[in-house]
């Protein structure tokens, strides 16, 4: 849970584009005519108070099964979606669950504090503007 709320507050990618293959009703009436090129806001999408209240908390307990039923699946996009989503999202899930729980199992993380808060850099690939510092300490007995 707290590496999708990871991922809803910091998408590695922050938007992806699509080409319309056939006209796209929207509910107001307007129609999106097939060839358009769209682009879609993943950041925008998993920042969205409507879909998820409070966006800016990290709140791991909203990917709890309680509370993921009957949200739609467009709703969390960190790798896209449909038959055209990443190819290594499910690799790269596997791995970051393993480094993780490999870093926690030996070292305590904090933030540096004598460097400032860090801020986003919205690029391609979301980024930390000046990097993200953080100060390790080896558990004992590790």
């Amino acid at each position: 849970m707290c590496i999708k709320e990871s991922l809803r507050l910091h998408p590695p990618v922050t938007a992806v584009s699509r080409r319309c293959t056939e006209d796209v009703p929207l509910r107001d009436g307007r129609v999106i005519p097939k060839g358009v090129i769209c682009l879609m806001s993943i950041y925008g999408t998993h920042h969205n108070p409507d879909l998820w209240p409070e966006p800016e908390v990290f709140n791991p307990l909203r990917f709890s099964p309680e509370n993921s039923k009957g949200r739609s699946p467009s709703s969390f996009i960190p790798f896209s979606a449909g038959p055209r989503n990443c190819i290594g999202q499910s690799f790269a899930m596997a791995e970051m669950k393993v480094v993780v729980a490999l870093t926690l199992s030996r070292f305590m993380l904090w933030r540096d504090t004598a460097r400032p808060p860090p801020r986003r850099k919205p690029e391609l690939i979301l980024r930390a503007e000046d990097g993200l510092w953080l100060l390790l300490e080896p558990l004992p007995g590790v």
